[in-house]
């Protein structure tokens, strides 16, 4: 039903247009009567009103008045002006912004039902479009919080890029946040626990749990939630410290725990990791917030755990971690194992917990690999998980050197396969799979093959016999597919969704857009609107 309000300064004419028509067959129903124009603006200031039926004549503010101060305050609601005789021609070639229709007083039943069907038409047809434009800027909205969160966990578990690149990205993003490369944060991971009479609970109730988490960093300047699938029933804060480190009395902890339980009536056990300083040491801030909730005590009980990790335990080299990722690429198990010894079996003047976190970075970079090479079967995933399981233990570093071992020579196993699979086809798909994933980063030909260790001739040879492009064209078509949705997000700049989708510079996007699809990104985002 729509909403009404005659406005005239002669009671009789307001009496008179209610018993004109059936208003309420015809979908409206008069909510107010008014007698000046001032009168008017002051009650749409308190009612949701969709129509306005007002005289032009009308002491204090006439019609005319008050329809140009509508139009400009209240540009939804649609106004019938009606005038006598002598003013109607007038009235009706003065065209006035915001008025969708002139009657001639007094008015006839047929033409005030006529006039009302087609603003209840128009009226419907806006309501639509906005519903049409709020869920495509929801639709948008949505993939780019998903990237966002792809590349905070990108940050905290896969091989790192150049810092100024980090940077940069983190910016076309908005994180500006988090853009600095010696800023100070704390990582929180939350797990979210049932009771064991309705182990489906948390199952059920995962998705509003990650919505609320998302709410809960949106109330929090300079803190973000992810994702991360190795950890089930987890969402994870990244939080930029000013000043006051999180602690178990903190606010973010308490509303947290609060409102997890208010209103999904689930326990919470929140893991805090130490504060660390720099883009760098993302992945060790990550890991001591996985290792303080290692701790937590089994059960369905509410727990914070801070975490209580020495300075020891940042020594995990990006040098350390780029000879293990070649040892598994280049094929050399022994190598791998020789490493995984020197660099662990020599721990035996280091703390329990500083193992726990060197044995977490090599199965982080482990994981990242079993993901970069498509080794998503369940054996290799109940390793990682057992693996997982020995870390948290805190004592069985002997068994935890041995999984990873055998991790390492799985993963070994399927590189190998990929590279002598027939045609090459697993290797395209590896390749295929990780632009899909980093189309927006700098990519180039030679930069992929020496990643997944093969000619670069022979990659662009077999990626253009089994997807049918040759590499460059399928990384346009994948910016240029990426750059159609975010640019029906009105908000955002042409620049934006250019830096979004992988181009350094707006002049170039436009032009590689247009040749792609015979418009540039202004005239397809002007076209989205008809």
């Amino acid at each position: 039903m729509m909403n009404v309000i005659i406005a005239d300064d002669e009671i009789q004419i307001r009496k008179g247009l209610r018993m004109k028509i059936e208003w309420e067959e015809e979908g409206f129903q008069i909510v107010e009567e008014s007698s000046n124009g001032q009168e008017t603006l002051d009650l749409l200031k308190k009612l949701d009103v969709d129509v306005v039926i007002t005289d032009v004549r009308m002491p204090i503010m006439d019609g005319i008045e008050f329809v140009k101060q509508c139009h400009h305050e209240h540009p939804n609601v649609k106004v019938i002006v009606l005038s006598g005789y002598s003013d109607f021609e007038y009235v009706r070639s003065s065209l006035v912004e915001g008025v969708k229709d002139y009657l001639l007083k007094p008015v006839a039943p047929n033409e005030l039902v006529e006039a009302l069907r087609r603003i209840k038409l128009d009226i419907e047809e806006e309501k639509k479009r906005k519903i049409e434009s709020d869920q495509m800027k929801r639709l948008v909205h949505n993939q780019l919080e998903e990237m966002r969160e792809q590349f905070l966990l990108h940050l905290v578990k896969e091989e790192w890029s150049e810092l100024t690149v980090t940077i940069e990205r983190l910016q076309q993003l908005q994180l500006e946040d988090l853009a600095n490369e010696n800023i100070h944060v704390q990582f929180v991971t939350v797990e979210v626990r049932g009771t064991d009479r309705d182990s489906n609970k948390v199952k059920k109730l995962w998705l509003p749990f990650r919505m609320l988490c998302k709410e809960i960093a949106k109330e929090h300047g300079g803190t973000y939630s992810f994702y991360d699938a190795s950890y089930a029933n987890m969402i994870h804060f990244i939080h930029r410290v000013d000043s006051n480190q999180l602690d178990t009395k903190s606010t973010l902890i308490k509303k947290v725990q609060r409102h997890v339980k208010e209103f999904l009536n689930l326990e919470t056990v929140i893991g805090i990791g130490k504060i660390i300083t720099g883009l760098t040491e993302f992945k060790n801030g990550y890991i001591s917030a996985l290792l303080s909730w290692s701790q937590s005590q089994l059960g369905s009980q509410s727990q914070v755990i801070e975490g209580t990790i020495n300075k020891e335990v940042f020594e995990f080299s990006a040098e350390v971690e780029k000879k293990l990722i070649n040892t598994i690429e280049n094929e050399d198990h022994e190598a791998f194992k020789s490493n995984i010894y020197s660099i662990l079996g020599g721990m035996n003047n280091q703390s329990i917990m500083s193992f726990s976190i060197v044995a977490n970075r090599v199965l982080f970079l482990l994981g990242s690999l079993a993901r970069k090479y498509d080794i998503d079967t369940i054996e290799v995933n109940n390793m990682i998980w057992n693996c997982q399981q020995s870390i948290w233990e805190l004592n069985s570093q002997n068994r935890v050197i041995e999984q990873l071992i055998n991790l390492a020579q799985s993963i070994i196993e399927k590189v190998h396969e990929d590279r002598f699979s027939t045609n090459g086809v697993a290797v395209v798909e590896n390749v295929r799979r990780y632009l899909d994933q980093h189309y927006a980063s700098e990519i180039s030909l030679t930069a992929l093959a020496d990643q997944f260790h093969i000619n670069s001739a022979y990659l662009s040879e077999i990626f253009k016999n089994h997807i049918g492009q040759n590499f460059s064209d399928y990384l346009i078509s994948l910016r240029m597919d990426h750059a159609q949705a975010l640019l029906k997000d009105k908000q955002l700049k042409i620049i934006d969704v250019a830096h979004l989708v992988g181009f350094s510079n707006s002049g170039y996007f436009s032009t590689v857009f247009k040749k792609q699809f015979g418009q540039t990104p202004v005239e397809f985002r002007n076209s989205t609107d008809s």
